[in-house]
């Protein structure tokens, strides 16, 4: 069985505070519960501080481009889907470059776990507004202060139908660790958006705010009416609902692919004769 050290990466060089420390923790303890060996999973990650992620722990890592986390882990999903896929992003990343694909992936219902480290600000680029920043919120960007409707990616996700959609906090790890395990045993894409506070860059959503704020979702409620899953998830400002807030138990995209439904592309034997048939329409 895995330790937490044998996910032990290079040091961190997030500022004193961040909240993706607790992330990390919460990552590497629900790995070590689950059972997971760092060679038998695979993070994906973009550009961002959230991107370090993989670099800070020890597993297979695949870093793409700015906002194009999801079709790489995508790909390497529908190359090996015995192997689970990770995607670690920042709401910059995500839900701004990468938002056109974050839609069809939750569409197209990819076994892959999303966690979004969602501090409401671009902290690798020095604090200017991301899709998720609050309307009226100064930066450094916007004197003025934000003019464009916040993002609400919960909402977002249960209209698309996302099979998990769930809100957990840096500020509670305990809590986290519980949803980073529910994402993984989940079969379906997985949305986990982590209110991860920036202490450099944004000074409005701080620990202390999101305390006042946040709460647990009572024990009764129910995560797969889709309904009332919408409703809670236009919930923010005074009250914030920390929990799965939405599930839908529905196929894979890769139980619907006929290729891949009883052998996995990299156990298949390629056979190049297949091909002659084709390469004779072009002589």
């Amino acid at each position: 069985m895995p330790g937490l050290d044998d996910f032990t990466g290079q040091t961190p060089a997030w500022c004193p505070g961040c909240g993706n420390f607790s992330i990390l923790r919460a990552f590497r303890e629900a790995a070590v519960e689950l059972g997971l060996e760092p060679h038998r999973f695979t993070i994906v990650s973009g550009i961002g501080q959230a991107a370090k992620f993989p670099h800070y722990l020890r597993c297979n890592t695949f870093n793409g481009l700015h906002g194009r986390t999801l079709p790489v882990a995508t790909g390497i999903r529908l190359a090996n889907h015995r192997m689970p896929v990770v995607a670690v992003a920042g709401d910059g990343d995500c839900y701004g470059e990468g938002g056109n694909h974050l839609i069809h992936a939750m569409r197209r219902n990819v076994n892959i776990k999303l966690f979004v480290h969602d501090n409401q600000i671009y902290g690798l680029t020095k604090g200017q507004a991301s899709p998720t920043s609050m309307e009226g919120m100064k930066t450094k960007n916007q004197p003025f202060g934000v003019l464009s409707e916040q993002l609400n990616p919960l909402a977002l996700a249960i209209a698309l139908d996302c099979s998990f959609v769930a809100r957990g906090s840096a500020g509670e790890p305990e809590h986290l660790k519980d949803l980073i395990k529910q994402a993984f045993r989940h079969k379906g894409f997985s949305l986990v958006d982590i209110l991860q506070p920036c202490v450099t860059f944004n000074k409005v959503n701080t620990y202390a705010w999101y305390t006042r704020r946040t709460y647990h979702l009572e024990d009764d409620y129910f995560p797969m009416d889709r309904t009332a899953a919408f409703t809670k998830a236009l919930e923010w400002g005074d009250r914030i609902p920390l929990g799965v807030i939405y599930r839908n138990d529905r196929p894979t995209y890769e139980q619907r692919f006929p290729v891949i439904q009883e052998t996995s592309l990299v156990e298949k034997v390629f056979d190049p004769s297949k091909l002659e048939a084709t390469l004779q329409e072009f002589y």
